[in-house]
């Protein structure tokens, strides 16, 4: 059986979205979501203070906005790195909460998919033929997790 998850609202699988708030400590900091971490990620060595703006933002949603405006310059190397630093922030989140680490162990082999209807890199897309990155990335840290 296929897990699919999108928002935080669907149980009991919400919990997958970055959007959900498991805040964990990463790189000397404190974020509010993953979604917080990956975003400011895209601007933390060209532009510090939007780095910053993003880190303290109140809703993941406003993180996000902010890190897809192309008003601020993106790191030089952001395409050949965000899906490393997508997968160290689902691994951090995954391993500071440790119940839904279990859970997501608890999933055994099934596929894990992020059923986004607009996001043909991290989620599947409207038609199922998106490349589901982030769920690729949540199965493997559940590898990872089941071998600790």
């Amino acid at each position: 059986m296929t897990i699919y998850f999108y928002n935080t609202c669907e149980q009991p699988y919400g919990c997958f979205s970055n959007f959900s708030y498991h805040g964990f400590e990463l790189d000397g900091f404190w974020w509010l979501t993953n979604e917080h971490y990956f975003q400011a990620q895209k601007f933390g060595e060209t532009d510090p203070v939007w780095f910053t703006k993003i880190r303290e933002i109140k809703t993941p949603k406003e993180a996000a906005k902010m890190g897809n405006s192309r008003s601020h310059p993106l790191r030089t190397d952001w395409n050949n790195v965000k899906d490393e630093i997508m997968e160290k922030g689902v691994l951090q989140k995954f391993t500071t909460h440790t119940e839904i680490g279990e859970l997501l162990i608890a999933t055994g082999s099934e596929l894990i998919v992020e059923n986004s209807p607009i996001d043909y890199y991290w989620g599947c897309g409207k038609d199922g033929s998106g490349q589901n990155k982030l769920g690729q990335i949540i199965m493997k840290v559940r590898e990872k997790l089941r071998n600790n």
